[in-house]
């Protein structure tokens, strides 16, 4: 299934590495039946137990870490997702400079399931793509809106072309291969394209749009009703209520520009106080050992 573990993220850190000193771009790609369903969660659910916060802090960061390398490299990359791309590998996909994305993908970000919230960079990018969108004297609390129930739904595009509509994919920028034997080739042919071009490192961001205590107020009323409807758990609440929390950019009394690093530190943080929770560990053994959800 290729999960994201430690080993994983020290290869692509060293491959940045030797494509920014001797190569003119980088491919993320493979060749078996799916890219990536995501980060380890048995390592995760192993720390959580053994309450080894700091140790599982530092696995989040260097997961953060590594996905911010993939979008601020000095030199392209390219990530080619196909088959089932959730969780971590979506949001690999997402801090790419272009996706090259096999028409048979399934991408989203399905942490909700595992009773966390995107962790690597997903709960934050979210965030900045819904700023992006901002207008002036358009409704900003609908566009971020959006993007939180994409989240908060765990929605799974049901091929590459549905991920333009759920905004993991972006028009005009990434691009459907229908051929996936023509996949990594063409992966490489945009690297080089990107390279020829004159591609310059981009700048860190720290112009996102957040809109502090109105969106906060927002959610927290919705997930309440949601509740009390009885469509959601209360622990489905709790989660809720931290995506909230990250993507409003926090309980800030005003709309903010922020840094992307401020919204990955709360967005980490949120992160590791749900697997402080029973409920969260309960959910994450019950997809270890069944393969599937659990509602509790």
């Amino acid at each position: 299934m290729n999960t994201i573990g430690g080993d994983v993220l020290v290869g692509i850190n060293k491959a940045i590495d030797l494509a920014e000193k001797e190569y003119n771009g980088l491919v993320i790609g493979n060749q078996g039946a799916n890219f990536s369903v995501g980060a380890n969660i048995g390592m995760i659910f192993m720390m959580a137990v053994e309450q080894e916060y700091d140790e599982l802090n530092m696995a989040i960061k260097m997961f953060q870490d590594t996905m911010m390398r993939v979008r601020y490299s000095a030199t392209p990359v390219i990530v080619a997702p196909h088959g089932m791309t959730l969780g971590g590998g979506c949001e690999m996909t997402l801090h790419a400079d272009k996706v090259v994305a096999a028409a048979e993908s399934y991408i989203g970000l399905v942490e909700f399931g595992v009773g966390v919230i995107p962790g690597g960079g997903g709960s934050k990018e979210m965030a900045l793509r819904a700023s992006d969108l901002f207008r002036k004297n358009d409704v900003e609390l609908n566009v971020l809106q959006e993007y939180f129930l994409a989240v908060a739904m765990a929605k799974v595009s049901t091929s590459a072309y549905e991920a333009f509509d759920l905004g993991i994919l972006q028009k005009g920028k990434d691009v459907v291969v229908v051929n996936r034997d023509r996949q990594i080739a063409e992966a490489k042919k945009h690297a080089l394209l990107m390279a020829e071009a004159g591609y310059t490192q981009p700048i860190k961001r720290t112009d996102v749009k957040v809109l502090g205590k109105q969106a906060l107020g927002m959610f927290l009323v919705g997930t309440d009703q949601m509740v009390a409807g009885k469509y959601i758990s209360e622990h489905d609440q709790k989660i809720a209520n931290k995506l909230a929390y990250v993507m409003a950019g926090g309980d800030l009394s005003e709309p903010t520009l922020v840094s992307e690093q401020y919204l990955l530190d709360i967005e980490r943080e949120a992160f590791l106080s749900l697997c402080t929770e029973r409920k969260t560990l309960e959910r994450i053994q019950f997809m270890l050992t069944k393969g599937k959800p659990l509602r509790n």
